[in-house]
Protein backbone atom coordinates (compact mmCIF):
# COMPACT_ATOMS: atom_id res chain seq x y z
CA UNK A 1 0.00 0.00 0.00
CA UNK A 2 1.11 3.31 -0.53
CA UNK A 3 -0.03 6.79 0.80
CA UNK A 4 2.36 9.63 -0.91
CA UNK A 5 0.99 13.18 -1.62
CA UNK A 6 3.18 15.09 -4.01
CA UNK A 7 1.59 18.74 -4.37
CA UNK A 8 2.85 22.17 -6.22
CA UNK A 9 1.16 25.68 -5.24
CA UNK A 10 1.46 28.63 -3.52
CA UNK A 11 1.85 29.33 0.56
CA UNK A 12 -1.06 31.41 1.77
CA UNK A 13 1.17 33.23 4.50
CA UNK A 14 4.45 32.40 6.18
CA UNK A 15 4.95 29.30 7.83
CA UNK A 16 3.79 29.02 11.69
CA UNK A 17 6.54 27.36 13.69
CA UNK A 18 6.59 26.17 17.69
CA UNK A 19 9.08 24.97 19.47
CA UNK A 20 7.98 21.78 21.51
CA UNK A 21 8.94 21.24 25.23
CA UNK A 22 11.37 18.33 23.98
CA UNK A 23 12.93 20.61 21.87
CA UNK A 24 11.42 19.64 18.19
CA UNK A 25 10.55 21.95 15.82
CA UNK A 26 7.15 21.91 14.03
CA UNK A 27 5.77 24.01 11.28
CA UNK A 28 2.41 24.31 9.55
CA UNK A 29 1.73 26.12 6.47
CA UNK A 30 -1.57 26.12 4.12
CA UNK A 31 -0.49 25.21 0.42
CA UNK A 32 -3.09 26.79 -2.22
CA UNK A 33 -3.31 24.51 -5.13
CA UNK A 34 -5.50 25.65 -8.72
CA UNK A 35 -7.16 23.85 -10.84
CA UNK A 36 -8.53 25.37 -14.05
CA UNK A 37 -11.06 23.52 -16.62
CA UNK A 38 -13.84 25.08 -19.00
CA UNK A 39 -17.17 25.22 -17.33
CA UNK A 40 -20.21 24.65 -19.57
CA UNK A 41 -20.68 27.96 -21.49
CA UNK A 42 -16.89 27.58 -22.22
CA UNK A 43 -15.34 29.71 -19.85
CA UNK A 44 -12.34 28.86 -17.77
CA UNK A 45 -13.02 28.74 -14.29
CA UNK A 46 -10.20 28.35 -11.21
CA UNK A 47 -11.27 25.93 -8.32
CA UNK A 48 -8.51 26.69 -5.46
CA UNK A 49 -7.99 23.97 -3.14
CA UNK A 50 -6.11 24.67 0.63
CA UNK A 51 -3.97 22.07 2.22
CA UNK A 52 -2.40 22.32 5.16
CA UNK A 53 1.00 21.03 5.26
CA UNK A 54 2.80 20.16 8.69
CA UNK A 55 6.75 19.69 8.85
CA UNK A 56 8.66 18.31 11.29
CA UNK A 57 12.55 19.00 12.66
CA UNK A 58 15.02 20.09 10.44
CA UNK A 59 12.69 20.36 7.25
CA UNK A 60 10.37 22.86 9.85
CA UNK A 61 13.88 24.65 10.69
CA UNK A 62 14.25 25.17 6.57
CA UNK A 63 10.65 26.08 6.17
CA UNK A 64 10.92 28.69 8.82
CA UNK A 65 14.45 30.46 6.87
CA UNK A 66 13.02 29.96 3.11
CA UNK A 67 9.80 30.24 2.94
CA UNK A 68 7.53 33.08 2.48
CA UNK A 69 3.96 33.98 1.45
CA UNK A 70 3.19 33.53 -2.12
CA UNK A 71 6.67 31.18 -2.84
CA UNK A 72 5.76 28.33 -4.87
CA UNK A 73 6.81 25.17 -3.97
CA UNK A 74 6.48 21.30 -4.43
CA UNK A 75 6.06 19.14 -1.47
CA UNK A 76 6.21 15.15 -1.05
CA UNK A 77 4.88 13.44 1.99
CA UNK A 78 2.11 11.95 3.24
CA UNK A 79 -2.10 12.17 4.05
CA UNK A 80 -2.78 11.82 7.94
CA UNK A 81 -5.98 12.28 9.81
CA UNK A 82 -6.29 13.60 13.05
CA UNK A 83 -9.20 14.43 15.41
CA UNK A 84 -9.07 17.11 18.23
CA UNK A 85 -11.73 18.96 20.24
CA UNK A 86 -11.71 23.04 19.85
CA UNK A 87 -12.36 25.71 22.72
CA UNK A 88 -15.82 24.38 22.92
CA UNK A 89 -15.40 20.68 23.24
CA UNK A 90 -16.83 19.90 20.14
CA UNK A 91 -14.52 17.25 18.19
CA UNK A 92 -12.94 18.08 14.84
CA UNK A 93 -11.28 16.63 12.10
CA UNK A 94 -8.44 17.36 10.06
CA UNK A 95 -6.87 16.31 7.33
CA UNK A 96 -3.17 17.08 6.63
CA UNK A 97 0.24 16.20 4.58
CA UNK A 98 3.18 15.76 6.95
CA UNK A 99 5.95 16.72 4.37
CA UNK A 100 8.81 14.53 4.04
CA UNK A 101 10.65 16.56 1.69
CA UNK A 102 10.21 20.23 -0.06
CA UNK A 103 11.49 22.49 -2.70
CA UNK A 104 11.27 26.10 -3.89
CA UNK A 105 9.70 25.48 -7.69
CA UNK A 106 8.44 29.07 -9.01
CA UNK A 107 9.38 32.83 -9.31
CA UNK A 108 12.46 34.39 -10.62
CA UNK A 109 15.73 33.04 -9.94
CA UNK A 110 18.20 34.79 -7.24
CA UNK A 111 21.90 34.98 -9.04
CA UNK A 112 23.29 34.19 -5.74
CA UNK A 113 21.55 31.43 -4.32
CA UNK A 114 21.45 29.41 -7.38
CA UNK A 115 18.43 27.92 -6.52
CA UNK A 116 14.76 28.64 -6.83
CA UNK A 117 14.22 26.80 -9.89
CA UNK A 118 12.97 23.59 -10.63
CA UNK A 119 15.56 22.53 -12.84
CA UNK A 120 18.61 22.52 -12.67
CA UNK A 121 21.01 25.16 -14.87
CA UNK A 122 24.36 25.26 -15.65
CA UNK A 123 24.78 27.95 -12.85
CA UNK A 124 23.66 24.67 -10.02
CA UNK A 125 26.50 22.77 -11.89
CA UNK A 126 29.65 24.84 -11.03
CA UNK A 127 29.41 27.39 -8.17
CA UNK A 128 31.84 29.99 -8.07
CA UNK A 129 35.62 28.92 -7.48
CA UNK A 130 34.79 25.57 -9.23
CA UNK A 131 36.92 24.41 -12.35
CA UNK A 132 34.88 24.40 -15.37
CA UNK A 133 35.73 21.90 -18.15
CA UNK A 134 37.81 23.20 -21.29
CA UNK A 135 35.91 23.60 -24.53
CA UNK A 136 34.82 20.12 -26.26
CA UNK A 137 35.72 21.64 -30.12
CA UNK A 138 37.38 24.47 -31.24
CA UNK A 139 37.85 25.43 -35.25
CA UNK A 140 41.92 25.10 -34.31
CA UNK A 141 41.91 21.73 -32.28
CA UNK A 142 44.43 19.02 -33.71
CA UNK A 143 43.04 15.61 -34.19
CA UNK A 144 43.95 13.29 -31.12
CA UNK A 145 46.67 11.17 -32.46
CA UNK A 146 45.65 7.77 -33.66
CA UNK A 147 47.88 4.57 -33.85
CA UNK A 148 46.11 3.52 -36.91
CA UNK A 149 46.93 6.10 -39.20
CA UNK A 150 43.69 7.75 -39.51
CA UNK A 151 44.00 11.45 -39.50
CA UNK A 152 40.12 12.36 -40.58
CA UNK A 153 38.92 12.22 -37.18
CA UNK A 154 36.82 9.08 -38.49
CA UNK A 155 36.24 5.97 -36.61
CA UNK A 156 38.12 3.06 -37.88
CA UNK A 157 39.74 4.99 -40.84
CA UNK A 158 36.17 6.40 -41.83
CA UNK A 159 34.47 2.82 -42.49
CA UNK A 160 30.69 2.97 -42.30
CA UNK A 161 30.31 -0.46 -41.74
CA UNK A 162 32.40 -0.44 -38.12
CA UNK A 163 31.59 -1.91 -35.52
CA UNK A 164 31.50 0.57 -31.74
CA UNK A 165 30.08 0.61 -28.25
CA UNK A 166 27.24 2.50 -28.76
CA UNK A 167 24.37 0.10 -27.17
CA UNK A 168 21.98 1.39 -29.91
Amino acid sequence: MVNRVILIGNLGADPEVRRLENGAVVAKVRLATNENYKDRSGEWQTLTEWHDIVMWRTLAERAESQLKTGAQIYVEGKLTHRTWQDQDGNNRKTTEVVASYFRMVGGKRDSNSGGGGYFPSAEDEYKTGDAKPAAQSTASAQPAADTSGNTHNEPNGGSDTAEDDLPF
